[in-house]
């Protein structure tokens, strides 16, 4: 099974760069994306942007996943 949570890419650094998870901001791997874009959404699993996705879909992930963290009582910092 495979966990990923959507982020959008602030800044790209060689084959990293910083991703904001609604708020949470990491650094991640980006190697594995053709042409990666500063302001584009990406899927992101065990610290590996695996896939792009559009704004919409990334938004509405995003809400899943905070729901599903306030179900269980947690912040969205504790499942990133």
């Amino acid at each position: 099974m495979c966990l990923a949570i959507p982020g959008k890419i602030l800044e790209i650094n060689g084959n990293s760069a910083l991703v904001d998870f609604d708020g949470i901001k990491q650094n991640v791997i980006i190697a594995l994306i053709q042409n990666p874009e500063i302001g584009k959404f990406v899927i992101v699993h065990a610290g590996y942007a695996i896939e792009m996705m559009n704004e919409k879909e990334a938004m509405d992930a995003i809400y899943q996943w905070k729901e599903l963290a306030e179900d269980q009582d947690l912040d969205l910092s504790d499942i990133i």
